[in-house]
């Protein structure tokens, strides 16, 4: 038996459920794990936090930087 990594992005317990029933009706040994890719520290979150309550008139679209780039340089 040859083991596989699978991703699957659910949007709620319904999915998970069919996602079980349909490894079970190809008679495939699963495991479900819960893992996240990665965790905040506080500081982080807080930092995170800021960025969206901060005025949005401080920033430039990115489309706007990269055409503004392209007649600068000529691209």
């Amino acid at each position: 038996m040859k083991a596989i990594n699978i991703t699957a992005y659910t949007e709620d317990a319904s999915q998970i459920e069919a996602v079980k029933a349909f490894m079970k009706a190809l008679k495939i040994k699963f495991e479900i794990a819960n893992v996240k890719p990665y965790e905040l520290s506080s500081e982080q979150q807080e930092i995170l936090d800021s960025q969206l309550n901060s005025d949005k008139s401080n920033y430039k679209d990115a489309e706007a930087i990269y055409t503004d780039l392209k007649k600068k340089y000529e691209l």
